[in-house]
């Protein structure tokens, strides 16, 4: 079964084909008895030598900047009349009209299936979208964690607040006390202070 990367770098390698305005672009699902490594074949056909130089380059520079990736070899690049690169899980033959119909490689892998752009395309979807829908569940359980530490968390606050709110009370109690301690403490210095005062008479 051809991985998602896979299906990415064979659709990336098919537009950088039709940038290039190559001609009957055709993707075959090889099948897995046959086809050893390789999962696809990507086959066009160019105008001319120096038009599948182009395509060759393009679906180079694409899979290079896009995913990082690097074809494991490439051939006929020189001549320009059958360009092969390999991607190891996908192969890019890059033909001459007259060349792809000598060789015949749609012929030669009878029991391959043709696929379309589109098909490729909406199979990249559904993968993506059951890839997503795995990761929600998860993700749910890590929010609902969170919602009960925070709630936690809050209880302990909550008990302080209504400490709070009892402290004034005592404060009140005690600032009154003092008050009564301050004016005898007044009445006392004053009363002191008077005798001497009438000694002095």
């Amino acid at each position: 079964m051809p991985s998602l990367e896979s299906n990415q770098l064979v659709l990336t390698a098919a537009d950088a084909c039709d940038s290039k305005k190559a001609e009957d672009i055709r993707i075959l699902a090889l099948d897995p008895t046959e086809s050893g490594l390789s999962d696809y074949f990507l086959i066009c056909t160019g105008t001319n030598e120096r038009q599948n130089v182009a395509i060759s380059d393009e679906i180079e520079y694409r899979l290079k900047t896009e995913f990082n990736t690097y074809p494991n070899s490439v051939e006929g690049r020189r001549q320009g009349e059958w360009v092969l690169m390999d991607y190891v899980d996908f192969v890019v033959h890059i033909f001459l009209p007259e060349k792809r119909a000598y060789y015949g490689l749609e012929r030669l892998r009878k029991t391959a299936k043709t696929i379309t752009i589109a098909e490729l395309n909406s199979e990249i979807k559904a993968a993506i979208a059951k890839t997503r829908a795995k990761k929600t569940p998860a993700k749910k359980a890590v929010a609902a964690k969170s919602t009960v530490k925070k709630t936690a968390a809050k209880k302990p606050l909550a008990v302080k607040k209504a400490a709070a709110k009892t402290a004034p009370r005592k404060s009140t109690a005690a600032k009154k006390s003092l008050t009564v301690k301050t004016t005898k403490a007044k009445t006392k210095v004053a009363s002191t202070k008077a005798v001497p005062g009438a000694k002095k008479k």
